[in-house]
């Protein structure tokens, strides 16, 4: 990851002005090499090495975006990624990380990741895939207005507010959670496969395991159900998921 490859990186069309990222690594090299390459596409950057200034930064200050690495010398990234969670913060993470297993990928988006990002990788794709969740994250509610609102059953969600309650009470979500929620409210009743869930909720440009779907539409199930309330989210054994009164199949 030299200064010959950083370069290479073509400015884009996007604004990238404004959009604050942290960069989460314990190598000098790759949180250099990562920040310059963000900060050529215009984003402002902030370092951290370690798991605790990483949670200092994020609970400080507001951050569009959280590249976290997984093994840091204090607490690990799903540790940082768990703690962020439970404070109530939602900012959307992306883990780079050199550790390629099924398992650790399952950990990282049952813990709420957008993006998970193996090493070695390029540094073109890797702003690609930062530019990707911004653009997710920010289309959340296109063309919004105050006091939009989408309603299923007992379920009202407020898209400007970015906000989920139901029977009254408030639902904390992650910003994946959310999104893949409000488009299964958007399309009540149908019938959507995992891929489908994917190209909607995560796009088209970037790749992610279908397995992922089933990750995030657990973890959603567990938040909008609670311990007692009655399951809206409906599997269709062999063709997908769907937003039901029937719930769960």
């Amino acid at each position: 990851m030299s200064a010959r490859a950083v370069g290479m990186l073509a400015p884009m069309a996007e604004q990238s002005e404004g959009s604050r990222v942290l960069v989460v690594d314990d190598e000098h090299s790759i949180v250099d090499a990562v920040s310059t390459a963000l900060r050529y596409e215009g984003f402002e950057v902030t370092q951290a090495m370690t798991g605790r200034d990483a949670l200092v930064h994020a609970q400080e200050a507001d951050f569009d975006l959280i590249v976290l690495d997984v093994m840091l010398p204090d607490l690990d990234g799903y540790d940082v990624a768990g703690r962020l969670r439970a404070d109530g913060v939602t900012t959307p993470v992306l883990f780079l990380t050199a550790r390629t297993t099924l398992e650790d990928k399952a950990k990282a988006f049952g813990l709420g990741a957008d993006d998970y990002v193996t090493k070695p990788f390029s540094l073109a794709e890797l702003v690609m895939r930062v530019r990707a969740i911004l653009r997710r994250s920010r289309s959340a509610s296109p063309g919004a207005t105050p006091g939009d609102e989408l309603r299923f059953a007992d379920v009202v969600m407020n898209s400007t507010a970015h906000q989920v309650w139901r029977g009254g009470v408030e639902i904390s979500l992650t910003p994946t959670e959310f999104r893949l929620l409000r488009f299964l409210m958007e399309h009540p009743g149908r019938v959507y496969t995992r891929e489908q869930l994917l190209d909607a909720v995560w796009g088209r440009d970037i790749y992610v395991e279908a397995r992922t779907v089933d990750v995030h539409i657990r973890r959603l199930r567990k938040a909008i159900n609670g311990e007692s309330r009655s399951d809206i989210i409906r599997t269709v054994r062999s063709a997908g998921y769907a937003l039901d009164s029937e719930g769960r199949a």
